[in-house]
């Protein structure tokens, strides 16, 4: 039987958000916490016109409002996939989090062309 998609019944925009945390913690890897083996990521992009750059992927200012929404951060940790550190700039990754499928990447995630 393949596995489910989306154990977590994570909505749109929590999906969106997590796949944007992951692509940063493969761009700009922040520091693990020994303990816990969460990635902190204290650099969340910031959007120039309509479009944010993550590593070598742009991204549509409209897909990382979760970024900024309290709400988003909540509920990532209320799963175990994140920490909130200091909102809305530093968010922990747990390793549950940077491993979790959210099968979006490819639609959210896009080569740049500048």
């Amino acid at each position: 039987m393949p596995p489910v998609k989306n154990p977590l019944g994570l909505n749109n925009l929590q999906l969106k958000t997590l796949t944007l945390l992951q692509a940063l913690a493969q761009a700009e890897p922040g520091l693990i916490d020994e303990a816990s083996g969460d990635m902190v990521l204290d650099q969340l992009p910031h959007a120039h016109g309509d479009h944010f750059h993550v590593g070598h992927h742009v991204v549509s200012g409209r897909d990382a409002t979760g970024l900024a929404n309290r709400a988003v951060w909540v509920a990532l940790e209320r799963k175990g996939l994140a920490r909130e550190l200091d909102f809305p700039h530093v968010i922990a990754l747990t390793k549950t989090g940077r491993d979790y499928d959210t099968g979006i990447g490819s639609s959210i995630l896009h080569g740049h062309g500048h």
